[in-house]
Formats: C-alpha cells, structure tokens, sequence
C-alpha cells in the first residue's frame, strides 16, 4: 500500500497540523519532531556491517526547537529548516504520519 501524501501542511505556533487524504489531522509539536530528527547527525549512521555509530549527543542551543520553515522533498517527505541553522533531517511522510498516530494515541 502507498503511503499516503498529506493534503495540506502547516506550521500553527509550535506544532506542525498536517491534513491526510483519509481525512485524519495530526498536530505534530515542534519539539517533538527536532527530538525525533532523522540525519545521521542527530540518529546515527550504518556501516556496511549494519552497526550504527552515534555520535555523541550535542545540547540543543538556542533556536533549536523553533522553526523557520519547511519545504517539500520530492514526493515523499519535508525538510525543516530549524532557527538554529540545523536543516538536515528529510520527514518522510511515513515518519510525519507515524509521529501522528502517537500524538493521538498519547
């Protein structure tokens, strides 16, 4: 099954309100997805021996948790361009929706 693409995204104060085909809205915060950022950087990169080396976690400085907007990645994500100048995480719309689901299961 494809995975759906959002209708409509936008950045509501502190939370990113995404609108699905099937009709579900999801209030993602602002927080939340910089803390769930998905680059090597902030995740962890594989070798070719399937390990993942994370690098050591870095304090998030000022700006870090506030963005200055977002712009669509091909068909399938977002990326978000964070105050802090951190811009490297691609939100594939499978992981936006997922994050969702447990925004409104929490």
């Amino acid at each position: 099954m494809a995975q759906p693409i959002p209708t409509s995204i936008q950045q509501i104060g502190k939370e990113l309100a995404i609108l699905w085909p099937d009709g579900r809205e999801d209030y993602v915060s602002l927080e939340r997805l910089r803390l769930e950022c998905p680059c090597a950087m902030c995740r962890g990169e594989g070798d070719l021996l399937g390990r993942i080396h994370k690098p050591a976690a870095r304090p998030l400085g000022l700006g870090a948790l506030l963005a200055r907007g977002w712009q669509k990645v091909g068909g399938y994500a977002i990326q978000i361009f964070w105050q802090d100048g951190h811009h490297d995480g691609i939100y594939t719309y499978e992981l936006l929706r997922k994050l969702g689901e447990e925004t409104q299961t929490a």
